[in-house]
C-alpha cells in the first residue's frame, strides 16, 4: 500500500498535479474524445497550470511514499470537481484518502449534499463513487451527475 499523505497544496505542486491531470483524464477520456482535442487540452493545461488562490475552493493534494499522486478539489458550495489519481497509483488507497478528506471539508464547510458530475464512459470512477456511497440522480449529454448525502 505505501504511505499516503494529504495535504494542502504549495507552489512546487502546480506541475505534478498538472501531470497527474492529464494522465488520469486521457485514462478515461481516450477512445471517447477525438485525439486531436486531447491533445489540444492537453496543451492548454500544460500551458497554463493551475492556480490555488481562488477563495470558493479547497485543494488538496495526495502523496503516496513521499512522491505526487492526485489531488482532490471541492467548492464551498459543496461541488467535487476534482478527484483524480495517477493511474500507476490506482488501487493503493490514494483515491480513497483524498475522497474522505474533501469529504471532511465540505462537513467543515457545513455542506449537507455533496454533488459531482463524472464522464458517463468511465466506469472505473462511477464504481468508486458508488462504493463510496455517491448516487446517480442526473444525467445530462455524456456526464452523470451524483449526489452524496454528507453527516454535518
Amino acid at each position: 500500500m505505501g504511505t499516503i499523505t494529504v495535504r494542502p497544496p504549495r507552489a512546487e505542486d502546480r506541475w505534478p498535479l498538472v501531470d497527474v491531470y492529464v494522465k488520469a483524464r486521457r485514462s478515461y477520456y481516450e477512445g471517447h474524445v477525438p485525439e486531436a482535442e486531447l491533445a489540444e487540452w492537453e496543451r492548454s493545461a500544460r500551458a497554463t497550470g493551475y492556480a490555488f488562490d481562488k477563495p470558493d475552493r479547497v485543494w488538496l493534494c495526495a502523496e503516496l511514499d513521499h512522491a505526487f499522486a492526485g489531488f482532490a478539489l471541492v467548492t464551498s458550495g459543496g461541488a467535487l470537481l476534482q478527484l483524480q489519481v495517477d493511474p500507476r497509483c490506482w488501487g493503493r488507497g490514494v483515491g480513497h484518502a483524498l475522497h474522505e478528506a474533501a469529504m471532511a471539508e465540505l462537513r467543515d464547510l457545513g455542506v449537507r449534499t455533496a454533488t459531482l458530475d463524472v464522464f458517463a464512459e468511465n466506469h472505473r470512477a462511477r464504481r468508486f463513487y458508488a462504493d463510496h456511497g455517491w448516487r446517480e440522480v442526473d444525467r445530462e449529454g455524456d456526464h452523470v451527475r451524483m449526489a452524496l448525502a454528507l453527516r454535518v
